[in-house]
C-alpha cells in the first residue's frame, strides 16, 4: 500500500510471530505479533509489530530487530518505544487507537496528546486523514464522550479547543490502526531525520 510519496506499507504474510515482553499496562506477558514492513527506496526497511498479548491487551510499536542497521539516533530511539495501545471503542465491535503525535526532543521521540482538530489534521495531513476515516466504520472522535467537547468535522475543523482525539474502527479492520500508527508515530520522526519531506503546514 502506498502511504506517502515513495513510502510503502506491506503486511509480511499472514503468519503471527510469538513474542514476550511487557504490555502497555505494565504486565509481563507473551503474545503473537503480525508484522508490517515500511519501505523507502535507498533506506533500511522498518518493521511495525501489531501485537495481541495473551492477557487481552493489544498494541502497535516500531519493532527493534536483533541487528539494527545504521540509522539516525532519533529513529533508532523510536524502536520499542511510544507504543499505541488498541482498546475497546465504546460500542460493540469497535476498537480505538489514540491520535497522539510524536515529536523529537534532543533526538528522543516524545508524544503530544492534545490538539485542536485543525492542528491534528495539519499534523496528519488533512487529505490523508479524510481518506483514513472515509473507510467504512472508521471515524475520528474525541477520546471521551463528553457533552462539552465539539463534534469532529474535517470539513470545518475547529481550532479553539484542544483535547485528545481517537480513531475508531471496526474490530475486523486490520489496516486502519497500522496506517494511523505510521502517520502519527513514525512519519514525524522520518521527517525529523530527513528521510521524508517536512510538512509546511
Amino acid at each position: 500500500m502506498q502511504l506517502l510519496d515513495e513510502l510503502t506499507l506491506e503486511r509480511r504474510g499472514t503468519a503471527r510471530h510469538s513474542k514476550s515482553g511487557t504490555t502497555c499496562g505494565g504486565i509481563p506477558a507473551t503474545g503473537t505479533a503480525t508484522e508490517w514492513e515500511l519501505r523507502l527506496p535507498g533506506r533500511p526497511s522498518l518493521t511495525v509489530h501489531d501485537t495481541r498479548w495473551h492477557n487481552g491487551e493489544r498494541d502497535l510499536v516500531l519493532y527493534k530487530p536483533v541487528v539494527v542497521p545504521e540509522i539516525p539516533a532519533a529513529l533508532s530511539n523510536l524502536h520499542n518505544r511510544l507504543r499505541s495501545g488498541i482498546t475497546a471503542g465504546g460500542r460493540a465491535g469497535r476498537l480505538r487507537i489514540m491520535a497522539w503525535v510524536t515529536w523529537v526532543d534532543r533526538e528522543r521521540p516524545r508524544i503530544k496528546k492534545t490538539f485542536t482538530t485543525a492542528d491534528l489534521a495539519a499534523k496528519y495531513d488533512i487529505d490523508r486523514l479524510r481518506e483514513l476515516i472515509a473507510r467504512e466504520g472508521v471515524s475520528l472522535e474525541p477520546r471521551d464522550d463528553r457533552p462539552d467537547l465539539p463534534v469532529v468535522d474535517l470539513d470545518d475543523p475547529q481550532d479553539e479547543l484542544s483535547f485528545e482525539h481517537a480513531v475508531f474502527f471496526p474490530a475486523e479492520d486490520h489496516v486502519t490502526p497500522v496506517e494511523a500508527f505510521v502517520h502519527l508515530k513514525v512519519l514525524p520522526v522520518l521527517r525529523h531525520v530527513g528521510w521524508m519531506p517536512r510538512q509546511t503546514a
